[in-house]
């Protein structure tokens, strides 16, 4: 049976060896390695940032360097490819930052939703940032719609929880996340600090990943995030 891989996080790249320049992270590493090709066709996913030409140089740039084949699949001002096709013929796909109620509205409106399912199901391994994070969850807390958090609760819902993305750095995400569980309009969430990251196998959590070394006591962490009766619980999950 295919095994179906998730690497949902607030981060991915550390900083290149020049300026404006990255590299992956030591997760992402391990995620292209878990792929099992020797050389990995890695397929970057950028709606969420309208599809920026100056996002796509520095990511093809960074998975160049480190020994991957590198594809895209665009959606400005037309896809650029049968997404299924695209996707399912992908090792690994990386969807990156930017709004996540734009890339859920195109993405169902060019089929993209569907195909990533495929994707999965076929073993592709699935992984992104921020809005490349929440995607994959029934929902989470999202500035799409402007400076103040807001619900969004319209993910693939391909794991069958909330998200919550830079959970360390923006101070409204960890409030409105728990008030929005504890509401139950959202279900069980898990959330990450910047630079850390979570796999997913087929739909449970599996373990914390992070960019570089860290401290797994004081370093950043992921969280679960529940509705019990006695109010909401927040679990600390360190990396491993």
């Amino acid at each position: 049976m295919t095994t179906r891989r998730i690497l949902a996080t607030s981060g991915g790249f550390i900083p290149g060896p020049v300026q404006q320049t990255v590299r992956p992270g030591t997760m992402l590493l391990d995620a292209l390695t878990v792929t099992g090709a020797s050389r990995p066709r890695v397929c970057l996913v950028l709606t969420a940032s309208g599809d920026a030409d100056a996002y796509y140089a520095m990511l093809y740039e960074s998975f160049n360097a480190v020994g991957c084949d590198v594809t895209q699949l665009r959606l400005f001002p037309q896809p650029t490819a049968p997404p299924e096709e695209r996707l399912v013929g992908s090792d690994l796909v990386w969807v990156g930052g930017g709004s996540v109620a734009n890339l859920l509205s195109l993405w169902r409106l060019h089929g993209v939703d569907e195909a990533m399912r495929a994707a999965w199901e076929a073993g592709v391994v699935l992984a992104g940032v921020s809005a490349g994070s929440l995607c994959w969850h029934v929902g989470g807390t999202t500035d799409s719609f402007g400076p103040t958090l807001r619900a969004i609760d319209t993910g693939l819902a391909l794991v069958p929880y909330a998200n919550g993305v830079h959970y360390d750095s923006e101070a409204q995400r960890r409030p409105l996340l728990h008030r929005l569980v504890g509401e139950g309009a959202l279900p069980l969430a898990y959330a990450t600090d910047d630079h850390v990251g979570i796999w997913y196998r087929d739909d449970e959590f599996e373990r914390v990943v992070a960019d570089q070394p860290v401290d797994p006591d004081t370093g950043p962490a992921a969280y679960r995030v529940e509705r019990t009766t006695d109010g909401v619980i927040e679990t600390r999950l360190s990396v491993e």
